[in-house]
């Protein structure tokens, strides 16, 4: 076979010079044909559009042409023409053929048939292939791109977080141990009666993070601004639609900032992304819209062209008992709002994105500050449609008294989070930040209905398959 440098099929399908020689390589969608010319769709996951690939069979031989069936992977050298058909504007027609590697059409799982999310999510390692997966996973590469380049853009400093940690920021609970102990005759302390952890590799029980804020606001202190992007982990049992047990998180955090600076930044970040997302990925959008959700590119509108309200927890609550509503969780003051309430303001009262402030301190977290009123704190929440709260952040308490009040108040242990404390001891400043779920912002932005369909290999309960 002649040796022909490899063009992606985006870039020919963009091409507007004919009548050249090319080479692609790539996997068969489908083949059909009569008793002259076959037609291959061929698609090597550069874009969602496959490109037509016309043989003459008397050329290649009909024997030869039974083994490229759909999901075979081959390479063509062949001429680049103007198509006659409809909704293409090139073909190939081929000259030379080489098969990569075939795939038996009586075992190959991936015919040309429709296929359930469910169906796909049992063989993930060849769900990639599909229209759907495709145009998902190529959505998630640019909208991750998207993230850095925005706070790169603004002079923020990408800061890497542990995944193996001590700490717990969430102070939830829910986290995978890491040891190298024994799990079946682990070392026991004779004076507790318990694990022996000093034993273990890191002398002491550590987790898997379930968040990097605790040492991005560590960096904070010392960067001005910084970000984390990485995968974090949740021991849950919850098999929801909106929960894994590993996903990634993306979390700023900055200096000197505000309340209200931490709402204008998450308000311009999250358009930032979503437009760039929309101006790279439209054809996979429009795919996604045509097949999933009909809706999908107007929400990402309403996203985009509305200002977000800010409005007070307090005043969402008033809101929702006056409604005349019948929620499933009941609401009222000092209630950890659910997805049905935040659904409700959003997109039935207010009709924009909402983004929620000043919660009762007893459902957030023990670092976000505490307002004057004693009872509430400077969080914030961004409330989305469809999929409600979509980041969850706040102004941390920066005030040594303050927060080790809140730490004792809690239970918790503040001699384990020493080095935290530091930063309110040494040089102490006013600084804020959030936490955004990348999955769920991909959730959003490709209208699926279930997080496992987002991620290339879920981690839920009872799945660690491939």
């Amino acid at each position: 076979m002649e040796l022909i440098k490899r063009t992606k099929i985006v870039e020919i399908l963009k091409s507007s010079v004919f009548d050249q020689k090319v080479n692609i390589k790539g996997w068969v969608r489908t083949r059909r044909g009569n008793k002259n010319i076959a037609f291959i769709a061929l698609n090597d996951g550069s874009t969602i559009n496959n490109i037509q690939v016309v043989v003459e069979i008397e050329k290649f031989g009909e024997e030869f042409l039974k083994t490229i069936t759909t999901g075979a992977c081959i390479s063509v050298n062949g001429l680049l023409v103007e198509s006659q058909g409809q909704g293409q504007t090139a073909e190939l027609q081929a000259s030379e053929i080489q098969i990569y590697g075939a795939a038996d059409p009586n075992t190959y799982p991936l015919q040309k048939k429709g296929h359930s999310l469910e169906f796909l999510r049992e063989i993930a390692h060849l769900r990639p292939r599909t229209n759907t997966f495709g145009a998902i996973f190529r959505i998630r590469h640019h909208l991750s791109f998207a993230i850095h380049k925005y706070f790169n853009e603004l002079g923020f400093f990408y800061f890497h977080t542990p995944i193996i940690t001590a700490s717990d920021a969430e102070g939830a609970g829910s986290m995978f141990q890491v040891s190298t102990l024994n799990a079946e005759k682990p070392p026991i302390d004779k004076a507790t009666g318990k694990i022996d952890h000093t034993k273990d590799f890191f002398g002491k029980p550590t987790n898997l993070t379930v968040s990097g804020q605790l040492e991005g606001e560590l960096g904070a202190m010392a960067l001005g601004g910084i970000y984390t992007f990485g995968p974090t982990f949740r021991a849950e049992n919850s098999n929801t639609p909106r929960h894994l047990a590993e996903f990634w998180m993306i979390e700023p955090e900055v200096a000197f900032n505000d309340v209200n600076d931490n709402m204008d930044l998450a308000e311009d970040f999250l358009k930032y992304v979503i437009n760039y997302t929309l101006e790279q990925c439209k054809e996979d959008i429009d795919f996604l819209c045509k097949m999933y959700d009909n809706e999908l590119t107007e929400r990402l509108d309403f996203v985009l062209n509305n200002k977000f309200i800010r409005l007070t927890y307090t005043e969402g609550v008033k809101i929702l008992e006056s409604c005349g509503e019948k929620f499933e969780f009941p609401v009222y003051w000092g209630a950890d709002l659910q997805s049905e309430h935040e659904r409700y303001l959003v997109e039935r009262h207010f009709k924009c994105p909402i983004m929620l402030t000043d919660y009762p301190k007893e459902i957030k977290s023990f670092y976000m500050k505490l307002n004057d009123d004693g009872k509430t704190v400077r969080g914030m929440d961004v409330l989305f449609p469809k999929i409600g709260e979509i980041i969850g952040g706040s102004e941390r308490e920066e005030n040594y008294d303050k927060l080790i009040a809140r730490i004792n108040e809690l239970e918790m242990s503040a001699d384990s989070l020493s080095w935290y404390l530091d930063t309110r001891k040494f040089g102490t400043a006013p600084h804020a930040g959030f936490g955004l779920g990348f999955e769920r912002l991909v959730l959003f932005i490709t209208g699926m209905a279930n997080i496992r369909d987002v991620i290339p290999f879920p981690r839920t309960p009872n799945n660690a398959e491939f």
